[in-house]
């Protein structure tokens, strides 16, 4: 369990350290905040998610239309993934892309992720290996400059890596704040 903290406390400790660099960079620090999660139904069990996380602009954005624009982000997070009583480890680190519209405090926010797991078993739920991928849609919605909460259904699996392919669908709320 301390590890576990120790690579939460590294992560929030970067995107404090990306912050501090201003927002002027083609790179830059966007948000921190912390998601919690759980299993969309009870047929595996009660699997929950909490984790940290980080958001980086990256420098590709598309204007769609003169209020529409498509950016993009680097996302990194680390947590507890929790099968109660067994608790492990789970690290992301990808990309999202961003549909936004001016003026409009909500946005439409998608990515794919590779994973690793400290633990691959949870019980008789075997996700076959340590390396996953995880998708995710969702929102998020600004209702001010430097606050935010989001909602995102994400999938993880192995994408058929290994002889065990069991996935994991989670619905994950958060609460960030933006810089």
């Amino acid at each position: 369990m301390k590890k576990i903290f120790t690579v939460i406390s590294v992560v929030w400790m970067c995107g404090y350290g990306a912050a501090s660099r201003g927002r002027g960079a083609d790179f830059s620090a966007e948000s921190l905040g912390a998601r919690y999660g759980f299993f969309v139904n009870g047929s595996r069990g009660d699997f929950r998610q909490a984790e940290v996380y980080s958001n980086w602009k990256l420098p590709w954005t598309a204007t769609i239309t003169t209020n529409w624009s498509l950016g993009t982000r680097l996302d990194l997070s680390a947590g507890a993934l929790q099968k109660h009583p067994e608790i492990g480890f789970v690290g992301t680190l990808g990309p999202s892309v961003v549909l936004a519209r001016q003026g409009l405090p909500l946005a439409l926010v998608g990515g794919v992720s590779p994973t690793l797991l400290s633990r691959n078993k949870y019980g008789e739920t075997d996700f076959g290996e340590p390396f996953q991928f995880t998708s995710h849609l969702g929102l998020s919605w600004r209702p001010g400059s430097h606050f935010e909460i989001t909602y995102h259904f994400q999938h993880m699996s192995n994408a058929c890596l290994s002889e065990h392919n069991t996935g994991l669908n989670l619905h994950m709320f958060g609460i960030g704040y933006r810089f």
